[in-house]
């Protein structure tokens, strides 16, 4: 299965130099870069966890690139994004995010079915990613972090 959140999730992953240019485009706008990952992509859990520092003073998408590297070395079996926020409503305003790296393996999704009171049906979505503790979620579950 594959998670399909954010921009560019249908398409193929996205190699440095179109990371860069996606940056850039940013940038240009004036919107600050963050790398975030996480081992669990629900799509309720839209606060995912900041590698390093946002960078708001950013002049050159290769930094942003070299940061996203880094992330992907540290924690190759975690999902990881780059988001653009654009400051200018004077709030924490997503312009722009896209998946940069996804674990070997992704561990998908079931659907849930629950009957409740008068024939009320509900449906939830249980990641499998949650099956184990936080730091054996990685696609081959081999414990790191």
């Amino acid at each position: 299965m594959r998670v399909t959140q954010g921009t560019f999730s249908y398409l193929p992953e996205l190699t440095d130099d179109e990371i860069a240019k996606q940056v850039a485009y940013g940038l240009d706008q004036g919107w600050a870069v963050a790398v975030e990952l996480t081992d669990d992509p629900h799509p309720r859990n839209v606060l995912w966890e900041m590698w390093e520092l946002p960078m708001f003073d950013l002049l050159d998408p290769a930094g942003a690139v070299h940061e996203v590297n880094a992330c992907r070395q540290a924690f190759p079996d975690h999902y990881i994004r780059v988001s653009l926020y654009d400051a200018s409503y004077g709030r924490q305003t997503t312009a722009l995010a896209f998946i940069v790296n996804r674990p070997s393996q992704e561990p998908g999704f079931r659907l849930e079915r629950q009957e409740h009171a008068d024939r009320q049906v509900r449906y939830t979505l249980h990641s499998h990613a949650t099956d184990r503790p936080p730091g054996q979620r990685g696609g081959g579950g081999n414990g790191q972090p």
